[in-house]
């Protein structure tokens, strides 16, 4: 598996258990990232998403909320709400990363743990977050740093399931 795919399963994890729990869990969290992986930089960037979804929930939801029609927040399935919080934050704050690799990382967390439909939701709702708030020009684009997740979102792709 890859780094920052199992980062990204670290984070939903831990924001999982925040949005179920609160922050009582802070403690638990920690651990679970410290633990779940002995590479530094996977944690790293597990506890840059968790802490990034922490700090800007606000945003995240009312993006979110405004995407998905027809769905109030709170209704969602934990983990669809928790992937799509995820998703988010890395479309918006994460300038770097391009969006293709944060939908497809995102898309393949909800079919992974969450429903046969929450693939679609997530990619569908993704899809017009990002349409309604458009990564600066020249910010789109792969960069050293991230090529690892575009060769393995292609590479994945490439594969059967």
């Amino acid at each position: 598996m890859r780094k920052r795919t199992r980062a990204r399963e670290l984070a939903l994890q831990a924001l999982y258990q925040l949005d179920l729990r609160g922050d009582e869990v802070l403690p638990d969290v920690a651990r679970l990232l410290n633990e779940g992986t002995a590479e530094p930089d996977v944690r790293l960037f597990a506890r840059q998403l968790v802490d990034g979804c922490r700090a800007h929930r606000a945003e995240l939801d009312a993006a979110i909320a405004a995407a998905a029609e027809n769905w109030v927040l709170g209704r969602m399935a934990a983990l669809d709400r928790n992937v799509l919080r995820l998703g988010t934050f890395e479309l918006l704050f994460l300038p770097d990363m391009p969006p293709k690799v944060s939908i497809n990382e995102a898309v393949s967390l909800a079919k992974l743990y969450a429903t046969a439909q929450s693939g679609a939701f997530v990619n569908g709702v993704l899809d017009r977050i990002l349409r309604e708030h458009p990564k600066p020009q020249g910010q789109e684009g792969l960069t050293a740093e991230n090529a690892e997740d575009t060769e393995e979102t292609e590479t994945e792709r490439a594969e059967p399931s």
